[in-house]
């Protein structure tokens, strides 16, 4: 068994998040039941919400706190499943209500996403988790690496997938998979 350490706890958070929780909510999803947007137009549509998780460890974790081209923009050019970019800036929701989500790609994306981060995080060590870096050009402050993994993108995780199931729920389907 590997050290307990603070980058190993982060892993499986992240492991938790998006594999026992986020993909296995999604489960059975079908492209219908991912456009389908709730009574009121201010709560995204299931596809639009698991995009944003997975553009945020792309862009704001690999690109700008890593350094990486995103994926998005390399390896997943014109094949992440969106067909519309995601809004750095600007009404999230107006984009998550246009947008088109090709399920398929988008899971294809989520996986290099999520083993990349994986991959990146296993090149860190716990004092790299202190360092500082200025997310002010994303609207997101003053950070350490290690708030920005746990109090931002393993929050948004779980809290988009909270999101995700209620979305299924009022759509009469089962939202968490338990």
């Amino acid at each position: 068994m590997s050290q307990q350490t603070a980058v190993n706890l982060i892993r499986a958070q992240f492991q938790a998040v998006h594999h026992n929780w986020l993909e296995a909510t999604l489960q059975g999803v079908t492209t219908e039941q991912a456009h389908w947007q709730p009574p009121g137009g201010r709560v995204a549509p299931i596809g639009a919400q698991y995009a944003h998780i997975i553009t945020a460890i792309d862009f704001l974790f690999l690109g700008f706190v890593r350094q990486q081209t995103p994926l998005a923009l390399s390896a997943f050019a014109g094949k992440a499943g969106l067909s519309l970019p995601y809004p750095l800036e600007g009404d999230w929701i107006a984009w998550a209500s246009s947008v088109q989500i090709d399920l398929a790609a988008l899971r294809q994306y989520a996986q290099a996403a999520f083993a990349a981060l994986d991959e990146q995080l296993a090149a860190l060590s716990d004092d790299d988790l202190a360092t500082a870096v200025d997310m002010t050009p994303v609207g997101l402050g003053q950070q350490t690496v290690g708030s920005f993994l746990t109090c931002l993108l393993v929050v948004n995780a779980a809290a988009h997938t909270g999101e995700i199931s209620a979305v299924k729920g009022l759509q009469g389907l089962q939202g968490y998979p338990f």
